[in-house]
Order: structure tokens, then sequence, then C-alpha cells
């Protein structure tokens, strides 16, 4: 049965040198690599995103000043009418 390892052990597979293994570091090199790529991916794609919003924006405001305004008076009841009760009443 193999014996617990010691605090020394722990230590020193906790803390391995600094440099580290050339395989660590080669592994660090092309994880830091990836996530770079990522990052210009992201903001390749946040950039599309952005210019889909302002266009979506612009559109927007362009049907809203060419809708016509509604008159309130149409939707008022005439003078003698009264307006229905809720169905909750």
């Amino acid at each position: 049965m193999p014996s617990a390892p010691t605090d020394q052990e722990r230590g020193a597979r906790a803390n391995p040198p600094a440099g580290g293994s050339p395989l660590q570091r080669i592994n660090l090199e092309e994880r830091l690599a990836w996530l770079e790529r990522h990052i210009v991916e992201q903001d390749k794609e946040m950039l599309v995103l952005h210019d889909a919003l302002v266009r979506l924006r612009r559109e927007l405001a362009a049907l809203r000043s060419a809708s016509t305004p509604r008159n309130d008076r149409d939707d008022a009841p005439a003078a003698g009418e009264t307006e229905p009760r809720p169905p909750h009443y």
C-alpha cells in the first residue's frame, strides 16, 4: 500500500518550478494563442452586431417618423356614449 504524500511532496506538485517543463510552456502558449484568436473573432462578431443594431435603430426611427400620428379624438367615445365596463366588474 503506497504511503500518503508528505507535505513537501504536495508543495512541490502544487508549486512547480518557475520555468516549468517545455511541454507545459508549449501547452500554455497554445492555450494563449487560442484565446487570442477567440478574442479577435469575438471582436469581429461584436462589430457586426453593433452595425446591425445601428441599422435597426435607424429603420425604427424612420418607421416611427413615417407612421401617421393617431388622432386621440377618434378613439374617444361620442358625447352621449359611455365606455363599457371591463369584464372583471
